[in-house]
């Protein structure tokens, strides 16, 4: 693989869209662009094809690119018919309608219910996931699930409109993504069509899954080639090499990819959803549904505890007090630890983990004493790392190990988030310098699926390549048990 060989990462996420294009040998950065998507828990996939282009072109066109992966949301259900048109907006992870369909799900599999569910594909159903909502769909919209042909995931569409976006019969998908539907087998390694029919009454065309460094397509040159039709988006001109479009991964196996998570690393991500996921050698079975068990992007397994209610409580904070968050973060600071009793539970959009979609907020133990600013910053806070907590219980539950804690996520900058984490959390945790880890795992796919394809002239490994290491700061605080004993009290409540 030569210095000059350059691959683009597309982290096509719940806001947004990013796109970095690194130098495949050593990972330095050359340019990058991004777009907002549209708010809303579900949008056209259009949008996300217009966010796409908008983002290639502020990142310079991807015309002297030689590879490239798209990382996307996960579950997002996205339907076509038989050619190819969107049936209806995907509706995205953090659509909750689902719900009363996933609790039908787990009664109807038959004897063991949700440890049944654990059992055939590592993961019980919740709202969030891609077979609930295809029973929402058959159920509340049987003309538009008629309609549908084939089924995909927001990355697995992004994929196919770079390499086809005609022929549903070439959509593919990655392990990581298709373990997170609720009807693929991660330790089998292969689609449960029962389930997709018990949930969808049939089974529509699902996407082929790929091998970790399995490129879904490579495009030949040719001049002002833009798929799909999309005026935006060059691939590929005369007399350049060809575009390799790598299989891709969902949002979380990406960002493992890019933190160069080892097993023994327990990522903590907190964006607009917290998420708590290990690097593991083995697959998990947790029958209470708390531990998804998803696949990663090399090879191996992504044990995944999903909240609902993460960043957006600390921007909800910072409204309720008419603060920024950097002045929520100083509040929060200058009140003690626990906040004078003050305790948020903070389900504030229903709730995933523990699975109370129709969940509210609630704030407990308010006195005139920690009737203050500070006191409810410091409340929101710990609350919300308090649930984030539960989710690297769980996990330890099912055996997973943790030498390390990596604290990520656009919260994560917060000073008083990286303050009080380990103090809850009860370990210390590193904090990676800020980067874009979603793109950059994908980045690192996109090199690591050009050198095993014949076009670098180099031979492929069986592990992607290692750009150096990640920088990190350490965060130790004393452990505070009780200030977690009076959350779960209330919790419990």
């Amino acid at each position: 693989m030569t210095r000059s060989a350059l691959v683009a990462g597309v982290d096509s996420a719940t806001r947004s869209c990013k796109v970095m294009i690194r130098d495949a040998a050593t990972g330095a950065v050359v340019r990058r662009g991004s777009a907002p998507h549209p708010d809303g828990t579900e949008v056209h996939p259009s949008a996300w094809w217009e966010a796409l282009g908008q983002a290639v072109a502020e990142a310079g066109g991807l015309e002297d690119v030689a590879a490239v992966t798209i990382a996307g949301q996960q579950h997002g259900m996205v339907c076509l018919d038989d050619e190819g048109a969107v049936v209806r907006p995907a509706l995205l992870w953090n659509d909750t309608r689902s719900a009363r369909a996933a609790a039908d799900l787990v009664a109807e599999i038959g004897a063991g219910g949700a440890a049944a569910w654990a059992d055939a594909v590592g993961t019980v159903p919740v709202a969030s996931l891609t077979v609930a909502k295809l029973r929402w769909l058959a159920e509340h919209e049987p003309a538009r699930a008629k309609s549908t042909a084939a089924v995909c995931l927001p990355h697995d569409w992004l994929t196919w409109k770079l390499t086809d976006g005609r022929d549903i019969s070439t959509l593919t998908t990655d392990r990581s993504d298709a373990s997170g539907t609720g009807y693929y087998s991660a330790a089998a390694g292969a689609y449960r069509p029962d389930l997709m029919e018990l949930a969808f009454g049939r089974q529509p065309l699902v996407p082929t899954v790929l091998g970790p460094s399995e490129p879904a397509r490579i495009l030949q040159p040719s001049a002002g080639f833009a798929p799909a039709n999309s005026p935006r988006i060059r691939l590929g001109a005369a007399g350049l090499n060809p575009l390799l479009v790598a299989a891709g991964a969902g949002d979380n196996a990406a960002a493992a990819l890019g933190l160069g998570a080892r097993p023994g690393d327990v990522v903590v991500s907190i964006g607009t959803s917290g998420t708590v996921f290990a690097c593991c050698d083995t697959p998990t079975a947790d029958p209470t549904g708390a531990v998804a068990g998803f696949a990663d992007a090399t090879g191996r397994y992504l044990p995944l505890v999903c909240t609902l209610n993460a960043a957006r409580v600390l921007d909800a904070a910072a409204a309720l007090l008419g603060v920024s968050l950097g002045e929520l973060s100083r509040l929060a600071l200058s009140a003690p630890a626990g906040a004078d009793g003050l305790t948020l539970i903070p389900y504030l959009e229903g709730e995933r983990t523990p699975n109370r979609p129709d969940a509210t907020g609630t704030l407990h133990g308010l006195r005139l004493t920690n009737s203050t600013p500070a006191h409810l910053a410091r409340a929101y806070i710990e609350g919300m790392l308090c649930g984030l907590a539960d989710g690297l219980d769980a996990l330890t539950a099912v055996g997973v190990p943790v030498e390390r804690i990596l604290l990520v996520g656009g919260a994560s900058r917060s000073e008083a988030v990286r303050a009080i984490a380990p103090a809850i959390l009860g370990r210390p945790v590193l904090v990676p310098r800020a980067a874009e880890y979603v793109a950059d795992g994908a980045a690192m796919q996109a090199a690591w699926a050009l050198s095993g394809s014949g076009m670098t002239g180099m031979n492929g490994t069986d592990e992607p390549p290692a750009w150096g290491p990640c920088e990190a700061d350490r965060s130790e605080a004393e452990p505070v048990p009780w200030l977690r004993e009076r959350y779960h009290e209330y919790r419990d409540a």
